[in-house]
Formats: structure tokens, C-alpha cells, sequence
């Protein structure tokens, strides 16, 4: 276990733990953010509690050519109940995610600290949003990093039924355009896997960032 100093540096993924902890403390600076993002490490730590950086093995990913969207996200689609924007309120789209109740969590990981770190990177062009309207109210969305071929999900929210997914649907299509390489998901999720995201190893997974 190693533990962070004002320097910004990050030891080798490799020296994680089998939960993948690498590292605690240091700050939530713009460069070691992007440091860390850029070697496959990522904070996730509850309010209180010093920094902890993970690189998870294996990480869950999704290659946006495997994008799964079932018959009836379809027909959600079809039926363009909603608009659809990209990198347009970042702020509700990290605050919403902050506040969002979910199942079987008993808080939010996303700190005040942390939500202030990752609006900067959003006003330095890094951090990005997709947003979902009704009727001109934000009703889900999500935001993460991008590293320009390689975009790491964060998270998302939902305050009408499917709405995440929509917004989940439209960033891999984004990037698939832009030929990006994978979505970095972080670890398992159910929810993602039904979309089609995979596991794939550390090291396979550092090939792509």
C-alpha cells in the first residue's frame, strides 16, 4: 500500500491489491487526475475518508462495435420523447449524479471535493457530459473523462425510466463514430454488461489508454 505525498506521481498498477487499491492520499489536482486517468487509475472514496486510487483487474470495458440495444430501448428510441446533448450542462449532470438515491447504496462517492476536481477538468475540455431533455428538464445523463481515444465513464443518472441508457446509447455511438477505442466502465456492472460491456484484463486494458 503505498500513500500519497504533494508529489504527483503514481506507483505501478501492478502494486495494487487483489481489490485493486493502489495508493491513498495525495490530492484531487487537475494533473494528477489526468495522471491518473492516463495510467488506468481512478479515485472512489466516500466523504470523510482519505483519497483511494484503484486499478481494478480484471476492468470492465465496452468496445463500442459491441454495443448491445435491446428491441425495446429501440423503440424507446423511436419514439423521440427526448433530446440529447453532448457537453452542454456538466454541472446538473455531476450534481444529479451526487444527489441521485440508488439501490443498495447507502451514499454518494462523489464527494464536494471531487465534484469541484472534475468541473475544472470539464472547463480545461477532459471531463465531458452527455445530457437527456424532456420538455427542456435535464431527466438523466452522465459524465467521465476523455482521453481522446479512450472515454472513462464515471457515472450517470436517471430520473425517468431508461433515460441513463439513452445517454449510454448516445456516447458509444459518438465514439464509435469518432473511432474511438473502448468505454472504460471501471468494474462489473450488471446493468452495463447488458449493454455489452466485458471484462478484459489490466494489462489488455493499458494497451488502450
Amino acid at each position: 500500500m503505498y500513500f500519497l505525498s504533494k508529489e504527483i506521481w503514481f506507483p505501478s498498477v501492478q502494486e495494487a491489491s487483489p481489490e485493486g487499491i493502489l495508493a491513498i492520499g495525495g490530492d484531487l489536482s487537475p494533473e494528477r487526475l489526468v495522471l491518473a486517468y492516463r495510467s488506468g487509475i481512478f479515485p472512489w472514496y466516500s466523504e470523510g475518508d482519505p483519497i483511494i486510487w484503484y486499478s481494478p483487474d480484471p476492468r470492465m470495458v465496452l468496445f463500442p462495435e459491441k454495443l448491445k440495444i435491446s428491441k425495446s430501448m429501440r423503440q424507446v428510441m423511436k419514439k423521440s420523447e427526448f433530446s440529447i446533448t453532448f457537453n452542454q450542462d456538466f454541472r446538473n449532470v455531476i450534481a444529479n449524479c451526487q444527489h441521485i438515491i440508488r439501490k443498495d447504496q447507502g451514499g454518494t462517492w462523489i464527494t464536494e471535493d471531487m465534484k469541484v476536481a472534475y468541473i475544472k477538468l470539464h472547463e480545461m475540455g477532459v471531463a465531458k457530459s452527455v445530457e437527456v431533455w424532456r420538455n427542456n428538464e435535464l431527466v438523466g445523463g452522465l459524465y467521465g473523462i476523455d482521453l481522446g481515444t479512450v472515454f472513462c465513464g464515471e457515472s450517470m443518472f436517471s430520473t425517468e425510466s431508461n433515460t441513463s441508457k439513452l445517454a449510454f446509447i448516445f456516447l458509444v455511438q459518438k465514439l464509435q463514430k469518432a473511432r474511438y477505442k473502448l468505454l472504460d466502465c471501471q468494474v462489473y456492472n450488471e446493468h452495463l454488461a447488458s449493454l455489452g460491456a466485458e471484462e478484459i484484463s489490466r494489462k489488455e486494458f493499458l494497451k488502450y489508454i
